[in-house]
């Protein structure tokens, strides 16, 4: 496994319990991690870029420990934070060409080349001379996929990248991820489970701070197959549904609610069993009603 994670736990000075017993393996490719706002996806991302000490728990990159070799695995690690701040009358040229030479890039015709081939990965070639700080959300997020990565990193965190993008950024920010999730490991944090069924190969649930799965999209399909079940109601018949049924998610359409519910069996009342999708498992696990 390249991204080895054993036993975790982190609490804060406030008393918050963020990290609780966590274990994963994490392959090479794209891996998602998925959960609510509040859920330890940040505090697990922060914990394995070394930004923050665990309390307990390893944390194993290729036979690099983490928690105790920090430079070791910062020379290896690409990292994109949910919010990060920029010079605010820099170039996007000029500030990757500072930020290669803090990763150690000397050479100046290398370090050109290098910002050059970023600038035109990430569709900024055009804007290169503008300030960052000019950007919009979406170029700063493929501005930030950009620096982390710098140094050719064997693992990308990128934490809540597509949270405020339109349809078109976000489609964009996805072909740059598949672009470079192929050789190296990438861990995609966030809380849109799309996110997660259209990139990554594999993926964890995650809530209070504890793993609640680990699978593939395909076989967590598998596993709700024939267990997840819609009906059409007026909007005010909801209530009673939740009381007798364990209901996955609702939405309206046509001027009703589509109501999916969970079970292994066929409920009473005018229900058909639908092909579930991977917010159908999410959501499952998320409630509680598979354990």
């Amino acid at each position: 496994m390249a991204l080895s994670i054993k036993n975790l736990s982190k609490t804060y000075s406030n008393g918050v319990h963020a990290l609780k017993n966590v274990n994963l393996n994490i392959p090479k490719g794209m891996f998602g991690l998925l959960g609510p706002n509040g859920a330890g996806k940040s505090s697990l991302m922060r914990t394995i870029a070394t930004l923050q000490d665990a309390d307990t728990g390893t944390v194993e990159f290729n036979s690099i420990n983490a928690l105790l070799e920090k430079e070791k695995l910062r020379s290896c690690l690409g990292y994109l934070p949910q919010e990060f701040g920029v010079y605010p009358k820099i170039s996007a040229e000029e500030l990757l060409d500072y930020l290669a030479t803090l990763k150690g890039i000397s050479n100046t015709k290398e370090r050109k080349e290098l910002i050059a081939g970023l600038l035109d990965l990430t569709n900024l070639t055009g804007a290169k001379k503008r300030a960052v700080a000019t950007y919009s959300g979406g170029m700063k997020q493929r501005f930030g996929i950009a620096q982390a990565l710098i140094g050719k990193p064997e693992l990308i965190i990128v934490d809540e990248p597509t949270a405020g993008l339109d349809p078109e950024e976000r489609l964009r920010f996805y072909n740059i991820l598949s672009e470079i999730g192929d050789n190296v490991t990438v861990i995609l944090s966030t809380h849109i489970v799309s996110d997660v069924s259209d990139l990554c190969q594999n993926f964890a649930i995650i809530n209070n701070g504890q793993v609640l799965t680990q699978a593939t999209p395909q076989a967590a399909s598998a596993a709700i197959k024939g267990k997840i079940w819609s009906t059409l109601v007026e909007k005010d018949a909801l209530s009673a549904l939740e009381k007798n049924h364990k209901v996955v998610a609702s939405k309206f359409t046509m001027g009703k609610l589509l109501v999916k519910v969970y079970a292994t069996e066929k409920p009473a009342g005018a229900f058909e069993v639908i092909e579930p999708q991977l917010e159908d498992f999410y959501f499952s696990h998320i409630k509680g009603y598979i354990q």
